[in-house]
């Protein structure tokens, strides 16, 4: 029953979903209608929308490089071998798309980047060892990890923030440890939980063979394997500089040092910056050859446009989320309807909602925090709580938002309409699945 909703939603989706631009581009009018409808004028939200724009191009640039640097490592020869072998595992069609689920929500809990990257390109190998294996299906099973263990794992942004010494909140909220969300004993069961009940929901999931849309013969030779440049004859110069492997390795043993130097002064936290300074150095190594590494960003690159083109007009949204208090608004309504047993579950989904429309990993929690928080207090909810909340929430809509999935689909080549049926039934169970979590939450206090 659940493989038949999940095609007739599947369906639906490829007649009446958009592109993913065309969702931002939607998505950007109706944050328009809801900044003019509590008040702020067409002129002040178009400002708050052009002054927003670039805003999170920082962010931008270390996205872009999370999804290029992956590719880089993930096209190193060794690993190469790694996912092969990996994908040889999978048995039958359905055993393939839980093994792509698993990895994916596992590789979420050590860190989003490992996940949105590593998932990509492992799709392609399972695909090619299992051909029988429904492509969207496997697809949406790449995808689960961002929308169900990311922000309850060790890069949890949210709850990384809150636990790291000054940090904006500091003077008001002191530190709250990762004891206390993290590795809570609540937010703990419930990552285990859903990562059970969704890698059984795939593998029920699978179509019977006459039913599955198998990936075809072209779309398999489309999914683009790399090839490293061979050699030159000659024995110039330049081609020593480009084929040799002293090179590499050498900026290889620097980078190390550097590593070495980072967590002796700050200590072992994993931020995106030193994510990607990890993967280049390692990539570099892996390659062998900077030819290598060349060729393999060139081809890397093609899975960046939708990234690129796409993060302004989120961050537009952000600036008008912000600037025009439709974010104070939205959080000022919960605070005044919600009590403390019903909290836990409207931060929940007040996050959800906002994340659909500013897919940030939680960068807009420096806007709503000290507002959510204020709410919290008055009410007698505690700020673990808060976190684990809003963390959740912030990841479950990434299912049926098209942004995070732009680098696996253009790895995949397929559209977001043909993972929406499958992704849109797995938001419905894990929506129900944790709603009643932090409805019941209060009860453990």
């Amino acid at each position: 029953m659940l493989a038949r909703v999940a095609t007739l939603l599947a369906t639906a989706a490829e007649r009446y979903v958009p592109s993913a631009f065309a969702i931002a581009v939607l998505l950007t009018g109706v944050t328009f209608a809801g900044a003019v409808a509590i008040g702020a004028t067409p002129g002040q939200t178009l400002v708050a929308w052009g002054r927003g724009f670039w805003a999170l191009s920082p962010f931008a640039m270390q996205m872009a490089l999370v999804v290029l640097t992956g590719f880089l490592v993930s096209t190193a020869p060794v690993v190469d071998r790694l996912f092969r072998a990996v994908a040889r595992r999978a048995g039958s069609p359905a055993s393939a798309a839980t093994l792509m689920a698993v990895v994916s929500m596992l590789l979420a809990w050590l860190h989003w980047g490992l996940s949105l990257v590593g998932s990509a390109m492992l799709v392609r190998h399972i695909a090619r060892a299992q051909p029988r294996v429904d492509f969207r299906l496997l697809v949406t099973a790449a995808y689960l990890g961002m929308g169900t263990t990311w922000h309850a794992g060790l890069s949890g942004s949210v709850p990384l923030l809150m636990a790291s010494p000054g940090h904006f909140l500091e003077k008001t909220t002191g530190l709250v440890p990762l004891s206390a969300t993290t590795f809570a004993p609540f937010n703990l069961a419930l990552t285990a939980t859903i990562a059970a009940v969704m890698a059984v929901m795939v593998w029920r999931l699978h179509p019977p063979a006459a039913d599955a849309v198998a990936v075809s013969p072209e779309a398999l030779d489309a999914l683009e394997r790399f090839n490293p440049p061979d050699a030159p004859a000659g024995r110039s110069f330049a081609a020593w500089c480009d084929h040799t492997r002293v090179l590499p390795y050498a900026l290889g043993a620097m980078g190390t040092a550097w590593l070495v130097w980072h967590v002796r002064t700050s200590g072992p936290q994993l931020t995106l910056d030193v994510l990607n300074f990890i993967f280049l150095m390692t990539a570099i190594v892996l390659h062998g050859r900077l030819a290598s590494v060349m060729a393999a960003g060139e081809q890397g690159a093609r899975l960046l446009a939708g990234v690129l083109l796409q993060f302004p007009l989120y961050a537009g949204m952000y600036g008008v989320i912000e600037g025009t208090g439709l974010a104070r608004v939205l959080g000022d309504t919960i605070a005044r309807t919600a009590t403390a047993d019903t909290l836990p579950l409207a931060l929940y989904w007040y996050s959800s909602v906002l994340n659909y429309f500013v897919p940030s990993g939680g960068s807009k929690w420096a806007v709503e925090a000290p507002f959510i928080i204020d709410a919290a207090r008055q009410i007698g909810v505690g700020l673990d709580e808060v976190i684990l909340a809003y963390a959740w929430g912030d990841m479950a809509s990434n299912l049926i938002q098209p942004f995070w999935a732009l680098p696996l689909l253009a790895a995949a080549r397929l559209g977001f309409r043909d993972i929406m049926g499958y992704a849109a039934l797995c938001f419905a169970v894990i929506s129900v699945v944790v709603s009643m979590a932090f409805w019941l939450l209060p009860l453990a206090r």
